[in-house]
């Protein structure tokens, strides 16, 4: 089963009407552009972290996948897209050098 990918395996396609409703329900508060797989994804880096999802018991699943709080997905999708994100891109490595490196003590008292 691939996380990331699209193909998520049987046990994904099984809970598709748990995972629709869910989304419908996301819909309901505005937020429009969460999908199906984005809740998948949510519930395997953070609600089954660790566990092998396809041994877990169907109405488990299907109970975690409507239980999610919109606030906390959308909480985990911020702290996700804040962790991917690559804060110094736009800086050379002689900007980088003068705000990363050590700081003369001169400079201080300037």
């Amino acid at each position: 089963m691939e996380m990331m990918g699209t193909n998520f395996g049987e046990t994904f396609t099984n809970l598709l009407p748990a995972l629709e409703s869910k989304r419908n329900e996301f819909m309901l508060y505005g937020y429009t552009t969460v999908t199906k797989e984005d809740i998948w994804v949510y519930c395997l880096r953070k609600v089954w972290r660790g566990k092998n999802v396809e041994e877990m018991p169907v109405h488990k699943i299907a109970n975690d996948i409507l239980q999610i709080s919109p606030a906390a997905f959308m909480t985990f999708t911020q702290i996700e897209a804040q962790r991917d994100a690559d804060w110094f891109s736009d800086l050379n490595s002689d900007e980088l050098q003068m705000l990363l490196g050590p700081r003369n003590e001169n400079d201080a008292e300037s």
